[in-house]
Formats: C-alpha cells, structure tokens, sequence
C-alpha cells in the first residue's frame, strides 16, 4: 500500500497513560463528614476519601495487613477514622495525612460488621460476626465493655445521641434491637417489632424518639423514655436505610406541619418522604427506568443540608436535604467497560457505556460525572457526531437513543428509535452531517435511521419528549450477529463485520451490498475505513488485523501479534499507523507501511472493550473489563525531545570531561564521569590519575573526597573491570584506597555492598594466583640466570722467566 502524499504527521512511537478511573467503591458503607466536603467509602482492603466539590479520590487508606475492610466508622468530629480488617484488627487514623496512629487487635473471635462512634468522639462501639458487641475508649487505649447475648452477627450498632444516658443500641439477626447501659454493663431491653434484619436506627434532635426500619417493609417508631413502640408505620417496600429529616418546614418534599417526617430509601428505587403523625407518604421523587437503580444506603449530613443516597450498581448521588434535588453524582463501580468516547468539539468530555443501563459521562478537567438513565438493558455501544456534542447509544433493550451535550455540558436524550428484534451491538453515525446512523443487531440486519431536520438545534431538554426516529432502510446483512458497523468518510458506503467471518461493503443510503471481505478464520469484532486511503481495517478472534482495498476486495495486508482476540482497531497518524486492542489486555501501535508493532502497551488487566482517538489525533482512551478507563497521551514528541536533549547534555559533559582530563582536574573529572553512569570513562579518569608520577597520593586524595553516592557507584564499577585482566589493577587500585582508608561498618553500610563483595572474591582470588605465578616464574629466571652464570676466567699464568 502506498504511503498517502497528504500524510505529513510523523509516526507515533508511543503512548503513556495521563489519567486512570478507577473504581472506588464496590459495596458497603459510606459516610459524609459533617461539612459535606469528603466521602468516605470501602473499596475492597481500603478506605478512600473523595473529595465531594472535584469528585477525585484525595487518599486511599489501606491496613499493614492488606485484608478486607469489613467496617469502619469516622468520628463526629471528623477527626479520628477507625477501620476494621478482616484480620481481626482495628486501624486508629489521622486520616488526613494517611497515617496509622495506632493498631490493636479487635478481641472479636470473627470480623468486626460493625462500628460506630459515641457523640463525644471518646467512645467506639464495634460489632462483630460472633454476636459481641465491644466498646473501646479510644483516647485511653483500652477496652471498656463486653456484651453478649446477641444471636449471630451484630449488624447494627448505635449509640444515644445523648452522651449524659450512656446507651448503646444494637441489632443482630433476631431482628430485635438490644439496648445496652454502659453505666449498669447490663441489657436493659430488648425491642422487638420488626420481622426481619434491622437496617438502620435514626434518632430525633431531642433524643426521646427512634426510628428503626426493615427489609419487612414497615419502620417503627419507638419512645426512648418507656422503651416502647409509639407508633409502627407500614411503607411498602424493603428499606435499607431511613433517615429522620430536620424539623423544619420543606414545602418541597411536603413537610408543611410541625412534627416528625422520615425519609426512606430502598428496592423500589426512589427516595420518599413520610409524615409519622399521619403514616402518609407525602413525597416521592421520580423513579429512572432500568435495572439496578435500587438504593442500597443513605445518609445525612445535618450540618452540610446534603442527603447522599447509593444504587445497587455503586453510583452515588448527593442531594440537598430540603429539596432533594440533585447536587452531585459519582460513579463508584464501572463493572465491565464496553466502549468509550471522546465528547465535546475540544474532547473535554468521556462517555462511558459499562454493564449497566445507565450510561456515564465525565468531565476530564474536574472529575465530575453525570449518570444518563434512559435504557432498561445494558449499554454496548456507542458513537459520536462530527461535532462533538451529539452522540448516540445502543443497547440491549433493542433501542438506540440519541443525546445532547449543551454549553454548560449537561446530557439530555433528544431522540430514541426501536425496530431490531434482538440486542442492538453495532452503531455508528454519519460523517460529514448530523444526518443519519446506522446499527447493526443480533438480529443480522443493519438499519439506516435518518435524523429529522431540527433535531441538531433543539433544547437540551425538549418538553415533549425525545424524537421518535424511525428506519429508513433495513437489510439482512449476515448470517450471524453484527458485531460491528463503519461509515466511510464520505457518507457514501458503509461496512458491517459480523460473527460469521465476512465484512461487508454497502452502498449509501440503499443498503445496496458491493462486496464482501472473506479470509479471517474466525468472527470479525471490529471494522474501520481509512480517513486517507480506499482501505478497509478488520479486526478478528483469530488474533489478526487485515487491510483490504475497496476496490477489489483483496487483502493487503495482515498483521499478527496479538495473543487473542483483536477486539478493536482504529486508524492514527493521518491512516499511516493503526492502533488496536484485544482481549489480551493489551494496546498495540502498528506502522502499515512496514507491518512492525511499534509498541505494545500494557496497562489494562482484561479485554479492551472500548478505544477512541481524539481528533488532534494526540490522546487515545481505551474501557476494559477491569472496569478501568484510560486516557492515553501521545508521548513521541516529547521522548524526542527529551532524547535530544540528553544526547546533548552528553556530548557537553563529554567536552568538559575531556577538558578537565587534560587540565589535570582529577576530583571533578572523576566525579564527573560517575554521574554520567558510564564505567568505561570512569576507567579511563583512574587510568589517568594512575600515570601520575604521584599515582598513589593522588588517587587516595581523589577516591576519598567523593560523596558516598559516587563511591557506591565506584565500588560497582569495579566489580566489572576487576572480571578482566587487563582492569584489575585500576579496580585493586580503588579497593585498597577504600579498604585502607573507610571503616568496615562504613564499608558494610554501602548500597549493594554484600553482592559486590560477593563477585569481587573469586576474581581476585584469581588475579593473586596468576601474579604469584608469575612471581615465582620470574624468581625461577632470576635463579636459573644466577647458576647459569659462568665463572671468571683463571688469571693467566706468569711468563716463565728465562732460566
């Protein structure tokens, strides 16, 4: 395939993750401090704090001992958090610097299900799943009292909100509430009304008063001074929690009259208001549609005027406790991510399709969210229009819907069709215009849905309801399930790929079929146009990427690295690079021209369900079944950049190195040469100083000046040249310098000294045998050169005299 003439960006080479989101919270407890500002929340083995105003988690608390939370609790006066593992140990923190103060075991023969502080913030309650209850001063250090006689787990504990009675309530699974007297240790009652497991305890300001509710659909208002039932209001769902409101009029919620009203949240999914004297409901608020909306807890921050309330599917919504109205909502738990996309014309915003009906929208800058309810079955895909603001969704429900961003980035469904006959998994919106889109379904048909001409400009929130769209076009496409559907750039073809193995080509709008792709060897997961060339991307099971011209319907090319299923492909750099992941948790950078994988990155745990570019083209995002969402950065650039500026920073140091070598400036070379990480250098400064007329002075002077750091890293270096002969003289040079000269708890305290001792040893070892070899060889010759002397020669004899 020729490179396309108008692709003037450079290759990409890498990408590093800029932001995570992440679950915070799976189930549970949650808790507001009183100002409202954080939001306490478990999340398997830690506590995190969010920050309520950006909705980003401030510190993730997690125990020494790395077990599950099991309970927690934080003070009234926001002060002290205290949190119970599963290892039968409680954790005492300042929370906000994410510090342990103290650590002590919970004396509980079973984890610890439940906590609560007194109003002192003096006192803590803790309840455990063998059916005591425990109380802890914790500005003393020490265990103050242990009742017993509750039957299985204590669910439930609370103390009077008045601290002069000193009563501590209870409740476990016998369905009754146990009043306890810290002043005589005794039960002084046990309150039965309720048919099944007690889920929450409120009390009134004046503490005479206390309502309990149940998952028997009736709460129970009890009078604290004779320890009676004063009244038992039926509510006609199972609570999970009840909260008695302030005493103070709320025409909103229609507290109108004086006296007690309760709010109660439960499986019905709405939070409703209820008059005690009367027993009526006089407030409900609307319910969404869908599954998993059901409440789980809720809670009051009196001081604060803010309700939290949390789903069944971990999202967690704030209200104002005098209208109700909704003030923040946070997303706890994505569960499975299935596709993400960039929103907004400058991609400030992310929608997020995950296991749910609901869908969730993000602010990148701040961290806030906005949870979409509107379909009753999950979510599984989506696609955005040209310019950002109008994107639209599909779902098991068999219904597409399409949504609007505003200014102020608040999401509002404008318009909704339905017409498959089974699961819609596929959609994909027109390129040029906001004038039409595409699904494909379980069904094995695609449709072609236009979009009504004053669609694009209506309200954020139309009075009359979203637009009814219907289908234009309908065709059977394949022989199994659609899994995927493409728009050309020009608005004029489109593409499905399918679980039957085969892509296929149509034309525009009639859903004329041009051609089909046959070649990969399993079903096809994804299917995506060139912006730049007449080339179609396929991504299948069978671990491949196939390139295909439109023209023929050939294949072009195959690229295989992938170790399962390639689940998504996308095209980057002007249609020169690809970008894909698979359900191998794994991203892979492709460049066409030569079939190389660039780069594979590795951050997801399980399959990359969702990938999206941004449209500069420098941000990518990416959702997986590890409920996790990332957004990518192209980093090449900046490598570059950054690789440059390295290669130059060395080659100045270089000069300079070269410079003080030959002024003579040992100590600065030296040290100079160390922090460039480079041993060979390093080397040649010891070979240097060694040449001088004064080596050994000078060599003692220069090793003992340096800091510690650069001896650690000189003892490193000689472990590699003491392994050659031709070294080993500078490396003994510097080890008898530091033996000689640095003490030998000095010498022990040194970074991976142990290990360096370790390989030092047998290789001197071996250069003393080969110098005392050569010694006594060369004492050998010295003999030998000695015996093999010839001795003088005898003077000559004196001339005979004549006789």
């Amino acid at each position: 395939m020729e490179e396309p003439a108008a692709a003037v960006a450079r290759f990409k080479a890498n990408y590093a993750v800029e932001r995570k989101i992440e679950p915070f919270y799976k189930g549970g407890k949650v808790q507001l401090d009183q100002a409202g500002r954080h939001l306490f929340c478990v999340c398997g083995s830690r506590v995190n704090v969010l920050d309520v105003a950006s909705g980003s988690v401030l510190r993730s608390l997690e125990q020494e001992d790395q077990e599950d939370i099991t309970a927690f609790d934080l003070s009234p006066d926001d002060e002290v958090l205290v949190t119970a593992s599963r290892a039968l140990l409680l954790a005492q923190w300042a929370w906000r610097e994410g510090t342990v103060t103290r650590l002590w075991k919970a004396v509980h023969t079973a984890p610890v299900a439940a906590m609560a502080f007194d109003p002192t913030s003096t006192l803590l309650a803790t309840g455990g799943c063998d059916g005591a209850v425990r109380v802890w001063d914790i500005v003393r250090h020490y265990g103050t009292h242990h009742f017993r006689g509750s039957p299985g787990v204590v669910h439930l504990v609370a103390f009077h909100p008045d601290p002069a009675r000193l009563l501590l309530f209870s409740s476990a699974a016998d369905a009754a509430v146990r009043v306890w007297s810290l002043q005589d240790r005794s039960c002084l009652a046990v309150l039965a009304a309720h048919y099944s497991a007690v889920t929450s305890l409120a009390f009134s300001t004046d503490g005479h008063s206390m309502l309990s509710s149940g998952r028997d659909k009736i709460c129970v208002l009890w009078d604290l001074r004779k320890l009676q039932v004063t009244k038992t209001l039926p509510v006609f769902e199972s609570v999970e929690a009840a909260v008695l409101l302030p005493e103070e009029p709320a025409p909103d919620l229609g507290v109108t009259s004086p006296g007690l009203y309760f709010l109660t949240a439960g499986d019905q999914g709405a939070l409703r208001v209820w008059e005690v004297a009367s027993g009526q409901c006089v407030y409900t608020q609307p319910r969404p549609p869908g599954p998993g909306r059901e409440l789980t807890h809720c809670a009051l921050a009196r001081a604060a005027g803010l309700l939290l309330s949390v789903t069944a599917d971990h999202n967690l919504l704030l209200y104002d406790v005098r209208s109700l109205r909704l003030q923040k909502q946070f997303a706890g738990y994505s569960e499975e991510v299935l596709d993400v996309r960039f929103l907004g014309p400058d991609d400030s915003h992310i929608v997020v399709a995950s296991n749910s009906p609901c869908l969730k929208v993000f602010e990148l800058q701040s961290s806030a969210c906005q949870i979409l309810p509107g379909h009753t079955d999950t979510v599984l895909a989506l696609d955005v229009f040209r310019k950002g603001r109008l994107f639209a969704s599909c779902a098991k429900d068999q219904s597409i819907r399409i949504w609007r961003m505003n200014k102020a980035g608040q999401v509002a469904c404008v318009a909704q069709g339905s017409g498959h006959t089974h699961s819609v998994g596929a959609i994909c919106c027109s390129r040029l215009k906001e004038s039409f889109l595409v699904t494909g379904s379980q069904d094995c048909t695609v449709k072609l849905w236009p979009l009504p001409r004053p669609l694009p400009s209506k309200s954020t929130a139309p009075d009359s309801g979203p637009v009814v769209l219907h289908a234009q076009t309908t065709q059977r496409g394949h022989d199994k399930d659609i899994n995927s559907v493409a728009v050309a750039p020009n608005d004029k073809l489109m593409a499905t790929g399918s679980q039957d193995r085969t892509a296929k080509l149509w034309a525009l709008p009639q859903c004329q079929l041009l051609g089909v792709f046959a070649g990969h060897r399993r079903g096809l997961w994804c299917v995506q146009f060139s912006p730049m060339d007449q080339v179609l991307a396929t991504a299948s099971a069978d671990g491949t990427i196939k390139l295909w011209s439109l023209q023929d319907f050939s294949c072009l090319k195959t690229f295989e690295g992938h170790d399962a299923s390639v689940l998504k492909v996308a095209f980057v750099s002007h249609g020169t690079q690809l970008l894909s992941s698979g359900s191998d948790g794994l991203l892979k950078l492709w460049t066409i021209k030569n079939n190389e994988c660039v780069r594979t990155l590795d951050a997801h745990e399980d399959k990359v369900w969702g990938l999206h570019c941004s449209r500069l083209d420098d941000h990518a995002l990416t959702g997986a079944s590890d409920s996790c969402v990332i957004l990518w950065k192209d980093v090449t650039e900046a490598e570059q950049a950054e690789a440059q500026a390295r290669l130059e920073e060395q080659v100045v140091r270089q000069q300079e190195l070269d410079n003080l070598l030959h002024e003579r400036r040992f100590l600065r070379a030296l040290g100079l040469a160390i922090s460039l990480d480079r041993p060979h250098t390093v080397l040649t400064v010891i070979q240097a100083i060694r040449k001088d007329p004064e080596a050994c002075e000078k060599l003692e002077a220069t090793v003992l000046r340096l800091r510690r750091d650069q001896k650690e890293a000189l003892l490193r270096f000689c472990v590699t040249w003491n392994t050659n002969s031709r070294h080993c003289h500078e490396a003994q040079a510097v080890l008898g310098v530091l033996l000689r000269h640095e003490a030998p708890e000095e010498l022990l305290a040194y970074d991976g000294v142990r290990a360096a001792l370790e390989a030092l040893l047998p290789y001197t070892e071996r250069h003393f045998q080969r110098l005392s070899r050569t010694l006594q060889a060369a004492t050998f010759l010295d003999f030998l050169w000695h015996n093999m002397k010839l001795p003088p020669l005898p003077a000559a004899p004196p001339a005979l005299s004549n006789t």
